[in-house]
């Protein structure tokens, strides 16, 4: 069984845009990604490790143990041996108590990435492939939500080529999110349920052949 560990933040965890409610376990997109998974023959575990306000690499001012370096190694060695792991961050990078730029947050993702890859995993387990998924741009944020992004929206530009130049550098995959959906229409900011299944399914398509490639070592 590929085991496969989705490193995000609410985007993943599921908050219903304009809301604080969660989107149910089947409707969300790790679940939806799983589910394609083993219906085109790939015997597959998602474990989600998604929290609400999680950035790349840096302390929420208000909220403890937002930053996603935080205990991450942990993870990995608790969840090993991992076929994969998905890491869908960066849009809390841009939260207006930050100034900073698609540069910062990919930096911030560099350390994400090469901390994954130093976990004090158990001998002879593989060292897991990571995905970096680049998360849909923000739109205006709406809502009571709107003053935690104040100017995301210009902030996060270029944060496609700037991932890309990550999964390049660290040799990782990369998939953006950007090429299948939008960010909702309803804050801006999280997905609606049919851009959950949207994305669920076209993570699928493009991690079938990376577990093959995986399984055939």
């Amino acid at each position: 069984m590929h085991h496969i560990l989705v490193y995000g933040d609410s985007l993943t965890w599921g908050i219903i845009p304009g809301t604080r409610q969660r989107l149910v376990f089947e409707r969300r997109w790790p679940r939806v990604f799983e589910r394609e998974l083993i219906q085109r023959g790939c015997d597959a575990r998602v474990i989600e490790d998604c929290l609400n306000g999680r950035r790349t690499a840096w302390d929420d001012p208000f909220k403890p143990v937002r930053n996603g370096l935080d205990g991450l190694e942990q993870r990995i060695e608790i969840n090993s041996p991992l076929a994969l792991v998905v890491v869908m961050l960066g849009t809390n990078d841009f939260q207006s108590m930050h100034a900073h730029s698609a540069w910062h947050s990919a930096e911030g993702l560099t350390a994400v990435v090469r901390a994954i890859r130093r976990a004090p995993i158990e001998p002879g387990m593989p060292v897991p492939p990571v995905l970096i998924v680049v998360p849909p741009a923000i739109r205006a944020p709406r809502g009571t939500i709107a003053p935690k992004f104040e100017g995301a929206e210009a902030k996060c530009a270029g944060l496609p080529e700037a991932y890309a130049r990550v999964a390049r550098d660290e040799g990782c995959a990369l998939f953006d999110a950007n090429t299948v959906t939008t960010s909702s229409l309803v804050d801006g900011i999280h997905l609606d349920v049919g851009q959950h299944a949207t994305l669920g399914h076209a993570l699928a398509v493009h991690v079938t052949p990376l577990l093959s490639a995986c399984a055939a070592r």
